[in-house]
């Protein structure tokens, strides 16, 4: 049987402050700019999610899907700062750091092999795509 793919779209609206611990003050300035303002900022995110499709009972599939996003991902983000969020007790609110959480969250409560990849789309000019590891995409769980 053929298999395709289909993308799902999400939004969610957040603020946050690029910032490390780890870097001073001026090191933080020269890394982030402006997006390392003291009040933070915001944007208008865009999830995509990519999932493996076979068209059987696709409908049914995409009902999950859009309820697992929702609940999982945008119910998580929406009108939050994300620098409040536990996940990024360590790391930064970086784009590249939240597509990898993002897909760590689905990845876990989909059908094992079937996530394909997420992006996430936060300006006109920024977006950033995960695809996990080829290991994690073949392997076989429940």
């Amino acid at each position: 049987m053929s298999q395709g793919t289909v993308t799902r779209r999400y939004r969610f609206c957040a603020a946050h402050r690029l910032h490390s611990d780890r870097l001073t003050q001026e090191e933080n300035q020269a890394a982030f700019g402006k997006c390392n303002n003291l009040n933070g900022h915001g944007h208008n995110y865009v999830v995509l999610v990519t999932v493996k499709s076979s068209g059987i009972e696709e409908a049914q599939d995409l009902e999950r899907l859009d309820r697992t996003v929702n609940e999982t991902v945008v119910r998580r983000f929406d009108h939050q700062d994300l620098n409040c969020d536990p996940e990024f007790a360590e790391r930064t609110t970086t784009g590249e750091n939240l597509v990898k959480l993002i897909w760590d969250l689905l990845e876990s409560k989909l059908m094992a092999g079937r996530l394909e990849k997420v992006g996430v789309i936060e300006t006109r000019d920024n977006y950033f795509e995960y695809a996990g590891s080829s290991q994690a995409r073949g392997g076989a769980r429940g």
